[in-house]
């Protein structure tokens, strides 16, 4: 599989972060959490204009080598051909729930807001939906792998550290 430009999609706790960071970790190349680009702030409370949004991740893509991971197919799919490789984390819901409640330690509006967003990934009719990945997945014509759950995740891992 070649990661020179890795991509990593998936529903709001299903590992992204950690899979990104450690991958990124590993092949010595910056790492961007989408994230970061979408709010003007750490509240997830104000999102950044779209075109700023959309520069800055253009920016990060336009370097040599890179792992970009979130949820927004809406900035994904305008930076997906630059991608060599992508991975779908197609988590179940409720794992992916447990995964926030865990890493969350604030019990707040925003957490409540965070787990209905995960719970509907499903159902969720937009660009950060399940189907909207299940689309971005399909039309990439480049090395690509779908994990189901947090042991396929970490058997891959485990295998790019064992060949790295």
């Amino acid at each position: 599989m070649d990661l020179t430009r890795t991509l990593i999609i998936g529903n709001s706790g299903s590992g992204k972060s950690w899979l990104a960071q450690r991958l990124a970790e590993q092949l010595r190349v910056p790492w961007t959490d989408l994230d970061r680009i979408h709010w003007l702030s750490d509240e997830h409370s104000i999102p950044r204009p779209r075109n700023e949004a959309l520069g800055m991740a253009h920016g990060a893509a336009s370097e040599e080598r890179w792992v970009i991971e979130g949820v927004y197919g809406w900035i994904v799919s305008e930076i997906l051909h630059r991608a060599t490789a992508l991975i779908w984390l197609c988590i179940d819901d409720v794992d992916c729930v447990a995964n926030i409640l865990r890493r969350e330690a604030k019990d707040d509006d925003r957490l409540v807001a965070l787990v209905e967003w995960a719970e509907s990934y499903r159902e969720r009719d937009d660009s950060s939906g399940f189907a909207a990945h299940r689309h971005l997945f399909e039309g990439f014509t480049g090395s690509k792998i779908q994990l189901m759950d947090r042991t396929e995740i970490r058997v891959f891992f485990d295998a790019l550290q064992s060949t790295g």
